[in-house]
């Protein structure tokens, strides 16, 4: 069976783009009209790029889990939803069909009621890679609840930021979360992460690692009492239900924050319906998904990747998405070939850092591992490079499965720019062409559209859309200003995404990396300022500049440059305490992989530091570094280059 709305060769894909931008009403409206709706949509987009204001389906409702979970239940009940496969390779996998799925939701459901969980609450997750976060997800979506998931590897500090910012009222956890050879107390950053805490209620604890945990009488409960007595309740005659919440189209879904270039992470806003759509839509075409495929995207639901593509997109189109626990190197570097061969893996989507790293360890690894079940490869998360790009293609896809290069966002909600696995071309380091409905445009500093092509015949910009697609960012949570200055502001009537590219005469794109004070180290984006202010939380640390450089693994590593008094004179062992400190404040991945220890920093006259200096001086282009005539103190730029690691 293919979907309706299934683009199925290059001619339909060019008919289906001219249709979403001459008429993206009648074409969204057409695509739309296959999901379950409680009421029909008055309006398909309202929209201007001033306000922002941005509204898809507007006056529809509905409930998103009716979509990825109820409407299967009489044709794919039995059929797998998810397939969980833990972090050690000896413990049992878990097989969660679509009923076993309608019932646990529902059972989230009527436990977060029971606890007093209204709609419109916020809710935080903070769990490892079980089904009981799927669970939790969902469970909140289909009461109306808005989710806020926050990612294993956050430090108590990052976690109470969020919180805060959130007024979040409820946190589902776990006990402790397995990742590699390590145990990850979740509880206990939990516990610590609420200190001063004057919103959160009730915790919810799942038991995970069986470590000790404290829980604090009025406040902690566990997740299977309370999913006990809740299923107790759902089940009448044996048949199990809880209705799904009336969702307007615009309700908020969830909020997922992201680094920013202030230092504090910006809560993004997605709203039910048009997410709904385009991950879907996204899902079903990129990946080329066809029905009973497994699909395996590797990334942690902690970000976007695996809210669209692990949960929302998947099984809003009935398919079966693999869900892993661990990591690519452990307890070996086969283990994702391991997973590939055991569960016959159709669609393998991970990110290009994996890759670059699993190529460090040979074709080893890979050999006696059937990888024939693999139909499509995908990478997300950042622009792959060449060398990555044909190692994928030729040792783990026998240069018989077409790559999808994939270009998006946290705020875009889902794929925007990509090839179409098997129909429209693939360019090694290239994400091609923007999918139906994403209309990309490169200007200038100026916010003029370039218009002349380079000496190699492309045209190369700063990249922006002209108008919104279904799952474009609605706001960011109790800040709308915000939102306005991030990605409206800076140039008129467009979205600005942050990223440079390149533009070729066939239309296809290529992404370049970042172009404000953000960072993108391993595919997740880190704001230098967030970065810088913790290391200034050092108590030597007098001033900081952060700035990004070529990683052979990471593809963008951080480089620290930092002012302390009375430099310890072991200079390792304050490099240690000062990564300490980012750990502490941020977490682990937003650790400074070179801290070089300078006097001073190149400033104009006016006090702002030049990172335009210090990241050539990062990237090793010390012969092309410009005029520096208009800084404060020109010599103190000699004493950096010289003192470069």
């Amino acid at each position: 069976m293919l979907y309706p709305y299934q683009i199925r060769t290059v001619e339909e894909y060019q008919n289906a783009y001219r249709e979403s931008i001459e008429n993206p009403e009648a074409f969204w409206s057409s695509v739309a009209e296959h999901f379950t709706w409680k009421r029909r949509w008055d309006a398909v987009l309202n929209w201007n790029f001033k306000d922002p204001h941005v509204e898809w389906f507007k006056g529809a409702q509905l409930n998103i889990t009716e979509n990825c979970i109820d409407r299967h239940l009489a044709t794919r009940g039995e059929e797998p939803a998810i397939i969980w496969e833990p972090n050690h390779p000896e413990e049992r996998t878990r097989v969660v069909t679509y009923n076993r799925l309608h019932k646990r939701v529902c059972q989230v459901a009527q436990m977060l009621t029971n606890l007093g969980v209204q709609k419109g609450d916020r809710v935080c997750i903070y769990m490892g890679m079980v089904p009981e976060l799927a669970y939790a997800v969902l469970g909140c979506a289909r009461i109306g609840a808005v989710h806020s998931v926050i990612f294993g590897g956050f430090s108590a500090q990052s976690i109470a930021d969020r919180l805060e910012d959130a007024q979040a009222t409820y946190i589902i956890t776990c006990d402790g979360a397995f990742r590699g050879n390590k145990d990850i107390p979740l509880k206990s950053i939990i516990d610590d992460a609420l200190i001063g805490n004057k919103t959160v209620k009730k915790v919810i604890v799942y038991t995970r690692t069986r470590t000790p945990v404290s829980m604090i009488k009025n406040r902690d409960v566990w997740w299977e009492d309370e999913m006990e007595h809740a299923e107790s309740q759902i089940e009448r005659d044996g048949v199990v239900s809880f209705p799904a919440v009336k969702m307007d189209a615009e309700d908020p879904l969830f909020i997922l924050y992201t680094s920013g270039s202030t230092g504090k992470p910006k809560g993004v806003v997605h709203s039910c319906a048009g997410y709904m759509v385009w991950t879907n839509y996204t899902f079903i075409n990129v990946f080329q998904y066809t029905p009973g495929d497994v699909h395996f995207c590797t990334a942690d639901v902690g970000w976007i990747t695996g809210h669209s593509y692990i949960v929302y997109g998947p099984l809003s189109a009935g398919a079966t998405s693999l869900m892993f626990e661990g990591i690519p190197t452990w307890p070996d570097a086969g283990r994702f070939w391991d997973i590939v061969d055991k569960h016959q893996v159709n669609i393998l989507y991970t990110a290009p850092t994996a890759i670059r790293s699993l190529m460090g360890y040979g074709e080893a690894p890979l050999q006696g591992k059937n990888l024939t079940s693999l139909k499509v490869l995908g990478t997300v998360g950042e622009p792959i490079n060449e060398e990555a790009w044909h190692w994928y293609n030729e040792q783990v896809g026998k240069k018989r499965c077409p790559i999808v290069d994939t270009w998006w966002q946290t705020e875009t909600g889902g794929i925007l720019i990509s090839n179409l696995a098997g129909i429209t071309p693939a360019v090694p380091g290239w994400a091609t062409l923007p999918l139906p409905g994403v209309q990309p445009v490169l200007v200038d500093e100026q916010g003029a559209e370039i218009t002349q092509q380079d000496a190699d015949g492309m045209w190369k910009g700063n990249l922006c859309m002209r108008a919104p697609w279904p799952a474009i960012i609605r706001t960011t949570y109790g800040d709308h200003e915000r939102c306005r200055t991030n990605y409206f502001a800076t140039y008129e009537n467009v979205y600005f995404t942050g990223d440079g590219a390149l533009k070729n005469e066939e239309g296809q794109f290529r992404i370049t990396g970042r172009v404000d004070d953000v960072l993108n180290v391993s595919g997740h984006r880190i704001g230098t300022a967030e970065v810088e202010n913790a290391i200034n939380m050092h108590a030597g640390v007098v001033e900081s500049a952060v700035v990004g450089f070529p990683h052979d693994i990471k593809g963008q590593g951080i480089y620290a440059y930092v002012i302390c008094t009375n430099l310890h004179k072991d200079e390792n062992m304050t490099r240690q305490d000062i990564l300490q400190t980012v750990s502490r404040i941020i977490g682990p991945i937003a650790k400074p992989d070179k801290i070089q220890f300078v006097k001073g920093l190149p400033k104009t006259r006016s006090g702002k530091i030049m990172r335009r200096i210090l990241r050539k001086i990062a990237e090793g282009e010390m012969a092309n570094l410009g005029d520096t005539s208009t800084l404060l103190d020109p010599g103190v730029v000699s004493e950096i280059v010289d003192g470069k690691i």
